[in-house]
C-alpha cells in the first residue's frame, strides 16, 4: 500500500441494486431481498428502511407492506450478485495502484495524485461503474482504512456531496461536528458489546475514540482497537485483508426448504455441493486437502436429532469435482439417521494450496492408472464447459439435472439470472 491516498468503494444497497440494474419497476419504491429459503429481510432499498423494515424481520411480519406500500420482495439471487461483484471488482482494478477486495460488495483501492486529482478519479470511478454496471457507489477516501470507511459513511449521508468524500478537503470544523455526533459504534470493527464498554468509560462517539489514550485501549481491550486509534489519527496500521482467516476454506452449506430423509436424497445434497464447492475452488485457482460433510436436523424440532459430520484427508490437494463428489458421499455414508428430517447440509473443503502438489498413499480404492487418467480427463471436460457456458450446463450425477431436487433452496421470489444464464437474458424490444 505505497499510495498517497487509500479509498473505499461501496456499492449502496448491494443486492437491491443488483435487482433494479435489471428492473426498473423496482426504481423508487421499498424493496426487501430476502435470507436462505425466503426466512427474513437481508437487504433492504432505502423506501423500505424509511418504513421501518429491519434487518433480520421475518418475511411474514413484512407482507403486509405489499398490499398497503407496494413494496417489492425478492429471493436471494447469489447467481446473479455473484457476477455484478465480480464485474464491480474488475473495474476498480483498472483504476488504483493496488486494489483489496473487502466484500462482496466493497473493496479498497489505492489512488495517486493531489486531493483534486484523487476526488476526480473518485467522481470518475462512480460514473464509470453506473454506466456499464447500473448500480451506484459510493466513493470514501482519506488517508487510512478506517478513516476512508468513514469517509464513505460521510458520503452515503450527504447527497450534497455527490456521492464522494475525499476526507482531506473537508473542513476541520465540519469533520469535528460529524465526529462528536456519530457513535463509536459506527467505527469500522467496533460492535455493540465494544461500544457499551467503551461508553462506560466515557468514550461514546467517533472523536471520544479518536482523542482517547491508545495505550489504555490496548490494555482494556487488544491490540486491534489500539490500532483503530492510531487509524483514526491518520496512522496506517491495518494490513492487506487477504489475510482474513476466511481465505482458508471454502464453503458451501444450505438449508432446505423441504427435509432430507433418505440416503437416496442426502447421497444428492453431498454430490452437488461438492461440485459446487469445485467450481468454486477452480474458479480461484487453489486445491483442497481436507475435506468436511455436515448435516444436521432443526434444533427446535421435538424429539432425537442428529448432526452428522466427517473429515476426509484428501490423497493429495485437488479440486476434482469426481473424486470430490465420490469422497462426499462415502464420508457421510450410513452417518445420517433414515427417517428423520436433516433440514441443512454442507461440504467444506479447507487446507487450501495453489498447487496439487505430489500423490500419497493411496486409501480411495481410486489408484488405477487407466481409470484415475480417464477420471481426470472428465473432470477437466466438466469444470471446462462449466466455466465456459455456466453452471447449470453439466453436472455429474444429480448435478447435472435440468430439474432441481425437491429439497433445494426456497426461493419462490427469484429474478432472474440476467447475467449467468443464456436462457434468462434479459429481453429488449424495440
Amino acid at each position: 500500500m505505497s499510495a498517497d491516498h487509500v479509498s473505499l468503494v461501496d456499492v449502496n444497497n448491494f443486492y437491491v441494486s443488483c435487482e433494479r440494474a435489471f428492473d426498473y419497476s423496482l426504481r423508487n419504491r421499498p424493496v426487501v431481498v430476502l435470507s436462505n429459503n425466503d426466512g427474513c429481510v437481508v437487504a433492504r432499498s432505502q423506501e423500505a428502511k424509511d418504513l421501518g423494515i429491519a434487518t433480520g424481520e421475518p418475511f411474514f411480519k413484512v407482507q403486509r407492506f405489499m398490499d398497503s406500500h407496494n413494496l417489492a420482495v425478492r429471493s436471494s439471487n447469489y447467481e446473479l450478485y455473484g457476477d455484478m461483484s465480480a464485474r464491480v471488482m474488475e473495474l476498480l482494478g483498472r483504476y488504483g495502484t493496488w486494489h483489496e477486495v473487502y466484500s462482496i460488495d466493497e473493496s479498497f483501492i489505492g489512488l495517486e495524485g493531489n486531493l483534486e486529482q484523487v476526488r476526480s478519479t473518485a467522481a470518475q470511478i462512480r460514473k464509470a461503474i453506473d454506466k456499464t454496471i447500473g448500480v451506484p457507489v459510493c466513493v470514501g477516501v482519506s488517508t487510512t482504512k478506517t478513516l476512508a470507511k468513514l469517509a464513505n459513511h460521510i458520503a452515503k449521508h450527504n447527497l450534497g456531496l455527490g456521492g464522494v468524500c475525499v476526507q482531506q478537503l473537508m473542513e476541520q470544523q465540519v469533520l469535528d461536528n460529524i465526529l462528536t455526533r456519530v457513535p463509536v459504534t459506527d467505527v469500522w470493527g467496533v460492535g455493540r458489546k465494544t461500544g457499551a464498554k467503551l461508553a462506560g468509560m466515557g468514550i461514546e462517539t467517533i472523536a471520544d475514540l479518536r482523542d482517547s489514550d491508545p495505550l489504555l485501549i490496548r490494555k482494556k481491550f487488544s491490540v486491534v482497537l489500539q490500532r483503530t486509534v492510531f487509524e483514526l489519527n491518520g496512522q496506517r496500521c491495518i494490513g492487506p485483508v487477504e489475510e482474513r482467516a476466511d481465505r482458508g476454506q471454502v464453503m458451501f452449506t444450505r438449508s432446505f426448504s423441504t427435509p432430507v430423509r433418505t440416503q437416496e436424497a442426502m447421497e444428492e445434497v453431498m454430490s452437488i455441493y461438492a461440485q459446487k464447492a469445485a467450481r468454486r475452488l477452480a474458479s480461484e485457482g487453489r486445491y483442497a486437502s481436507l475435506l468436511t460433510v455436515t448435516a444436521g436436523t432443526s434444533r427446535f424440532a421435538q424429539g432425537e436429532s442428529s448432526f452428522p459430520s466427517a473429515q476426509v484427508r484428501l490423497p493429495r490437494p485437488t479440486r476434482d469435482p469426481i473424486l470430490l463428489s465420490k469422497l462426499a458421499i462415502a464420508a457421510m455414508g450410513d452417518l445420517m439417521q433414515p427417517g428423520m428430517d436433516y433440514v441443512r447440509g454442507g461440504v467444506i473443503l479447507s487446507g487450501l494450496s495453489d498447487s496439487p502438489g505430489e500423490k500419497q498413499l493411496d486409501l480411495f480404492g481410486i489408484g488405477d492408472e487407466p481409470e484415475e487418467e480417464e477420471q481426470k480427463n472428465v473432470s477437466s471436460v466438466v469444470q471446462d464447459i462449466s466455466a465456459r457456458f455456466g453452471s447449470k450446463s453439466i453436472g455429474l450425477g444429480p448435478a447435472g439435472m435440468a430439474q432441481s431436487p425437491t429439497w433445494t433452496m426456497k426461493r419462490e421470489h427469484i429474478s432472474q439470472r440476467y447475467t449467468t444464464e443464456w436462457d434468462e437474458l434479459l429481453e429488449v424490444r424495440a
